[in-house]
């Protein structure tokens, strides 16, 4: 006597079929609206983003570099002292960079009179964009300024605060016109105003500072 045995399909085999479509169908890749609304959110972040970071950059960097400035002034005033007449009649671009030739904070391109000291503030820092420049402020050389053009206005009041400390005329140009910020050399004088230099700034890299010093 014989008998037959059926097999019965493994209960799991249909599972395993379910689970295999599955994978496939997860695995055949995004749609077209679903690449394209990340592809916005992204973009969207980009455009916001962004500029936030670079102003929060450009923040923390104004000390650093306000820092340096001042212990380039205090140098050539101390340097100054004794020297007569007109001590600053000689002064330029070319001392400027030698001085920063070896900062971490500010960057020099080039040599001699035609070095370029970037601040890193605002601008690209080349072609004379974004760079600080050094000149006797008149003729008889008994004063000199630091100019520092391109300034981001995320740098507008903090590096005019800073440096006003020592400069005894400060003053900023933008979309705006040019303001005086402070001056000890008229009467009566201008104290300087942190909200009045906010006020001044323009959005964006157009904002240029000058400071004088004695």
């Amino acid at each position: 006597m014989s008998c037959t045995i059926f097999r019965l399909p493994h209960p799991s085999l249909p599972l395993a079929r379910g689970h295999a479509r599955a994978r496939a169908a997860s695995q055949g890749g995004f749609s077209l609206i679903e690449v394209s609304i990340v592809t916005a959110i992204i973009l969207l972040i980009a455009v916001v983003g962004v500029p936030a970071v670079n102003a929060y950059v450009i923040e923390n960097r104004v000390p650093r570099v306000a820092e340096e400035l001042q212990r380039f002034v205090l140098r050539l005033k101390v340097g100054a002292q004794g020297a007569g007449s007109g001590p600053y009649a000689g002064v330029g671009t070319r001392l400027l960079g030698q001085n920063f030739q070896r900062s971490g904070v500010l960057s020099v391109a080039g040599e001699g009179d035609g070095a370029q000291v970037a601040h890193g503030l605002g601008g690209s820092g080349r072609g004379g964009d974004g760079v600080v420049t050094l000149a006797p402020e008149n003729g008889a050389g008994d004063a000199f300024v630091l100019r520092l053009g391109e300034v981001n206005d995320a740098a507008c009041p903090a590096l005019a605060s800073i440096l006003q400390r020592l400069a005894e005329q400060v003053s900023v140009s933008s979309d705006k016109g040019t303001t005086l910020l402070k001056s000890d050399l008229v009467n009566p004088r201008i104290a300087y105003s942190a909200v009045l230099a906010q006020a001044a700034c323009s959005d964006g890299d157009s904002n240029a500072f000058s400071f004088v010093f004695r």
